[in-house]
């Protein structure tokens, strides 16, 4: 995620300085932006604008804007933030990229938390147009402006979360499709190779150009209420994980790292499946751009 977000700036002419803790990333950081943006048929010199650096309070000196892509674990946001906090210019924007963490939980020890917000960032950063701004009860809102207005200027999508609850708005409603996805095969309703191919050929299809409350307004919210009067119930609302979840987890079963997870995975197949994100990522960017062209 790192590397990607700071493609992202660096291909819209922003100079951006990358600290990791691993020395590898570091030395290859240039050439997988370089690469990206070459596979991309984007200006691969963009990727000269990118500078590795080991020392943390280097790379933080002078920064206008710092954007925090650690592990998804509390403890170590919380403890980098107030190093950030130290480092990093006083006017810095500060902002992390967790998935799920309530923001206000990573800065609730800080001294100056009116500057910090959460920007959640969707995998890969440079192809998927969406970054959420998330607000704490402390982020200034001209603060949090800064960042909206900064990300659209880069080329993104961005989306303001004026309340910070875990998960956001877009992984709450992710998870809660993978909740009932997960239900469906647990209870014996159908495969999870069937599951994945209702998605993919029926209402995901619509998605990008139908979100769902306009498809709700679309059908007639009458309709809505019906169906959820009958669908609703059956619907699965344990408040925790499926047991059969926790059961690919123990058993071993960890997905496309270990082979096997809802299903099997070869290297090939795996690889498919990533060449046709990638393919078609890149060809929804095409059609938006084209779009709006056609709109100017």
């Amino acid at each position: 995620m790192g590397h990607g977000i700071a493609q992202v700036f660096a291909a819209a002419g922003h100079t951006v300085t990358v600290h990791d803790r691993s020395t590898e990333a570091l030395t290859t950081l240039r050439q997988r932006i370089g690469q990206n943006l070459t596979d991309l048929g984007q200006d691969a010199e963009a990727a000269a604008r990118v500078f590795p650096v080991d020392d943390l309070g280097e790379c933080l000196a002078g920064a206008d804007v710092v954007f925090e892509a650690g592990p998804e674990d509390l403890a170590f946001k919380k403890e980098l933030f107030l190093q950030l906090e130290l480092l990093a210019p006083r006017n810095a924007l500060l902002a992390s990229n967790t998935s799920v963490i309530p923001i206000s939980r990573i800065v609730e020890d800080m001294r100056t938390p009116q500057r910090a917000m959460g920007t959640h960032w969707w995998n890969p950063p440079y192809l998927v147009p969406l970054v959420e701004v998330i607000k704490t009860p402390s982020t200034d809102a001209e603060a949090a402006q800064r960042m909206f207005d900064l990300l659209g200027a880069a080329g993104k999508t961005p989306a303001m979360v004026e309340k910070d609850v875990a998960g956001f708005i877009g992984n709450r409603l992710q998870h809660a499709l993978w909740r009932e996805a997960v239900a469906i095969v647990e209870a014996g309703i159908c495969s999870a190779e069937a599951v994945d191919t209702v998605v993919k050929a029926s209402f995901g299809r619509r998605l990008a150009v139908l979100g769902p409350l306009e498809n709700a307004d679309l059908v007639g919210t009458d309709l809505t209420l019906a169906i959820h009067r009958t669908v609703l119930p059956e619907i699965d609302g344990r408040p925790g994980p499926s047991p059969y979840l926790e059961q690919l987890v123990q058993g071993g079963r960890l997905g496309m790292k270990t082979g096997e997870g809802f299903r099997q995975w070869t290297p090939d197949a795996q690889a498919a499946l990533r060449k046709r994100v990638q393919q078609h990522l890149v060809a929804m960017n095409k059609a938006d751009e084209e779009a709006a062209r056609g709109a100017a």
